[in-house]
């Protein structure tokens, strides 16, 4: 089975930042559930690493990732699931997600290229992201007859704030330049093309130089109080998820989305 992510540890300062890379070597780096299966066991194999402070994820140089592989033989499967199975696996997304939010590490995003759907919702699940100014972000997911789910709005929420959060994610088509990331605070940092992670870096050398024990109880009292109401506001995403994909609208923007047109959606 191909190994679509590779982990550098013991850099930077006192050796205390690791580097988790994300690339299919396809330009593309969609999220296939294979690659969301890896992604997660990485996230959990820091669970006892008391020697990293910082994580940092990237992508390729040309996309962070297209988000939810639409063309993945297991993924276009779901189709044909019943709902039990469709909702487990459903889960897969959300675990993802959850895994990266909850690492006792600082972890940092370097976006280079395009960011999309589930690479959005990956990248808000980290602490800090760091986009080159000639990248772009894009949230399709109502654009593709489904609603944005892995957890993912309220994160959005607490970055940006309501209307924005909703402008991003209901007019679906629209491209989120950095420039237009960082005025709404979806990222904290732009940097110049080729160099967000030349960036991330070196905001993980300064975390890296702090206290590690300090740094890591600070997250978890800075997360537990922004994330509160989290799981009580998004209990039912996965459930949402699975019935619009089970709509006619979810069918025809799938299918517009693959053949490169406009897709009807008729509300049903």
């Amino acid at each position: 089975m191909t190994d679509f992510v590779t982990i550098e540890k013991g850099l930077g300062p006192e050796g205390r930042i690791a580097v988790v890379r994300f690339d299919r070597g396809d330009g593309i780096n969609a999220l296939s559930p294979e690659a969301l299966r890896q992604l997660t066991d990485t996230a959990r194999s820091f669970e006892d690493d008391a020697e990293t402070s910082v994580v940092v994820l990237t992508g390729g140089t040309k996309a962070f990732s297209a988000g939810f592989d639409l063309r993945d033989p297991e993924g276009r499967s779901r189709k044909t699931m019943d709902m039990d199975t469709l909702r487990r696996h459903l889960k897969l997304g959300p675990r993802l997600t959850r895994a990266w939010q909850e690492m006792e590490q600082i972890t940092i995003g370097a976006i280079e290229g395009f960011c999309v759907g589930g690479g959005v919702a990956l990248a808000v699940a980290l602490d800090f992201r760091i986009m080159a100014s000639d990248a772009h972000l894009r949230v399709p997911e109502i654009w593709l007859g489904m609603n944005m789910s892995w957890q993912s709005v309220p994160r959005m929420l607490h970055l940006m704030g309501p209307a924005r959060t909703k402008q991003a994610v209901i007019l679906a088509d629209q491209r989120v330049s950095a420039a237009e990331a960082y005025e709404w605070r979806l990222v904290e940092q732009v940097a110049d093309p080729g160099k967000a992670f030349d960036a991330a870096m070196a905001l993980a050398a300064k975390v890296a130089a702090q206290p590690p024990l300090s740094v890591a109880m600070t997250k978890l009292t800075v997360n537990r109080l922004a994330h509160a109401l989290d799981d009580l506001a998004s209990h039912m995403d996965v459930d949402q998820f699975a019935l619009t994909s089970l709509t006619e609208d979810h069918k025809e923007g799938v299918e517009a989305f693959l053949g490169r047109r406009k897709p009807r959606f008729r509300g049903r």
